[in-house]
């Protein structure tokens, strides 16, 4: 299409309710000979009608995303998908956020059971924690549950990779940092039942662990 046609097809988007910026999405279309109907629309903004363009100029199915429902940054997760040929069917809906989109688009190219934490009850952050759990092959089952927040399931996590008894800690009643210093007592090899009770604050378990380590240390000096 020569610079005559495409103002010629130009004028036919005037007076239709375009500012200058979808208006010069709709001409970088022409200007590439692709199906500017499938974006010009004036209920998508301009940031959305580039995402649709592009997917356009790179040949994926745009149709996956051409809704005014995903914003910008959730079309671009979902054209990342497509260019990586995996199952965007997993994470194309608008129930999830563009972050959340991101961690589940990287456990389809990880090839991951994303059905494992492709569910808007788990936040980002949560689906980050699973999904670097299944990269690890560890037994995610001890942690996925939204009852944990991110912090929580990070600490289970850890203690499932050095193969520690997280059954001890696993628990919604211990925040992070309690965790922490249980995890930390079951790696030094301590009898973590002398505080590992969710009345003890994480400082209070940090200095009977401090203890209970110190205590260890002089058992061998104390034999001889």
């Amino acid at each position: 299409m020569n610079n005559a046609e495409i103002e010629q097809e130009m004028k036919k988007y005037e007076n239709q309710g375009f500012d200058y910026f979808q208006m010069e999405q709709i001409r970088r279309g022409l200007e590439k000979s692709i199906d500017v109907s499938k974006y010009a629309d004036p209920k998508f903004a301009n940031n959305q009608m580039f995402e649709i363009r592009k997917g356009l100029e790179s040949g994926v199915d745009v149709d996956k995303y051409v809704d005014p429902k995903f914003n910008f940054f959730q079309m671009e997760e979902i054209h990342y998908g497509l260019e990586k040929g995996v199952d965007v069917d997993k994470y194309a809906d608008s129930k999830f956020d563009f972050y959340q989109m991101c961690q589940i688009r990287q456990g389809l190219e990880e090839g991951l059971d994303v059905d494992k934490y492709a569910d808007p009850k788990f936040n980002a952050s949560q689906m980050y924690e699973i999904r670097l759990g299944l990269e690890k092959d560890l037994d995610i089952d001890k942690y996925a549950d939204p009852k944990f927040d991110y912090e929580q399931m990070l600490e289970i996590r850890k203690g499932l990779k050095d193969d520690l008894d997280v059954d001890r800690y696993a628990s919604p009643e211990f925040n992070n940092w309690q965790m922490s210093e249980i995890r930390e007592g079951l790696k030094n090899n301590v009898d973590v039942s002398k505080y590992a009770n969710p009345e003890f604050d994480s400082s209070q378990m940090y200095q009977i662990r401090l203890g209970l380590e110190n205590k260890k240390q002089k058992e061998p000096e104390m034999e001889m």
